[in-house]
């Protein structure tokens, strides 16, 4: 194998998909078939990134990515990870090694194409067909479940409402969203544009002056019903309007790193065959951290509302998902229509890659 088929792997691997646009992984090259991947996460600075679960998802997305576009080369990819190493730092191990008759994965084409589209998409159901294909993506261990009848949209885009006035009203959660958007951008390498949020003008403008300081931020709420037309269009019209929310669910609750590697595995191969098949897709993964801080009793937030907010919630959730909320290791809405116009795109592969160490 020439060293480009390995540079031509991670560079389409590095289009897997990370919480705000933050690309938790480098890649140090170790010889012509085997790399090391070094992840971190966010916990320390990201309310969201609960115990670095939705991190540590991100780097299932991207071992799967990498795997999917190993087999263009009639490589198969094995991946460890090295016990030793932080579980806020995590260290993988990947080796690819050639295997016969291997067939090129029809999902590799995708992988640059997939993004998200956080606007509102037709209510057409998905076929028969369809949901078969996405059920079987995400692989034996997993299953889907379907939130799809309209009363079912209808409460699932009320609690997507309710989850958002949390979302936007925590002083914790405040930092984040003033550091990862690009303002006045449709595309950006390194964060989410805010072109793809999914609001129109007026609503951008508004977010735009509130986020310079929480004191604004908290003036705004209180005096403008500040969250109200951000929460109407980027949660509320878009859960309303999709085909349906899919969860997966493990056949085991999640409890492990590994066991959120193997879950960001099967969402991503259920994300590019969704995009493979004409379908747009939104992750919907905060109503599930807050829940799960609920049902941990783990303060989120120094706000008594958002607590009480997230206690009413849990049960809402729960009962969505067919009372298999524990299992679920990822949530998003999907339905047809044209592609997202605004994305957020990936840091070239020259600023991935670190160097290794120089010999003693």
């Amino acid at each position: 194998m020439h060293a480009s088929a390995l540079l031509q792997i991670l560079d389409l691997a590095r289009w897997a998909p990370s919480g705000d646009n933050t690309q938790p992984w480098r890649f140090e090259l170790l010889s012509e078939r085997h790399f090391r991947i070094h992840g971190h996460d966010t916990r320390d600075a990201v309310v969201y990134d609960l115990d670095g679960h939705p991190s540590q998802l991100s780097i299932g997305a991207l071992i799967e990515t990498a795997s999917i576009a190993a087999t263009a080369h009639g490589l198969a990819l094995a991946s460890q990870r090295q016990a030793d190493a932080p579980e806020t730092h995590p260290l993988f191990d990947i080796r690819l090694e050639p295997q016969a008759n291997l067939p090129r994965s029809p999902l590799v084409e995708y992988i640059p194409q997939r993004c998200v589209q956080r606007k509102p998409m037709p209510r057409t159901p998905l076929t028969a067909e369809q949901r078969q294909a996405l059920e079987q993506a995400v692989g034996p261990g997993y299953r889907v479940h379907w939130v799809d009848s309209s009363a079912g949209r209808s409460a699932m885009a009320k609690l997507l409402f309710d989850s958002a006035k949390i979302r936007l009203t925590i002083p914790e959660a405040f930092e984040v969203h003033r550091s990862v958007i690009a303002w006045g951008a449709r595309f950006s390498r390194d964060k989410v544009p805010s072109g793809a949020l999914g609001v129109d003008a007026a609503s951008t403008a508004m977010m735009r002056f509130a986020l310079q300081s929480w004191p604004r931020v908290q003036r705004m709420n209180r005096f403008a019903a500040g969250t109200v037309l951000p929460r109407i269009q980027m949660d509320w019209l878009p859960g309303l309007c999709c085909a349906g929310h899919a969860a997966i669910l493990a056949d085991k609750a999640p409890a492990t790193i590994d066991d959120y590697v193997e879950g960001g595995r099967a969402m991503q191969r259920f994300w590019l065959t969704a995009t493979a098949l004409g379908l747009n897709h939104q992750p919907e993964l905060t109503p599930l951290i807050f829940c799960r801080y609920i049902r941990e009793g783990r303060r989120f937030s120094a706000e008594p509302a958002a607590w009480q907010q997230a206690e009413r919630l849990a049960p809402r959730l729960d009962a969505l998902l067919g009372g298999a909320s524990t299992h679920a290791v990822w949530l998003g809405r999907v339905g047809a229509g044209p592609r997202a116009r605004a994305r957020s795109e990936r840091r070239p592969l020259s600023e991935l890659i670190i160097s290794p160490p120089a010999p003693a």
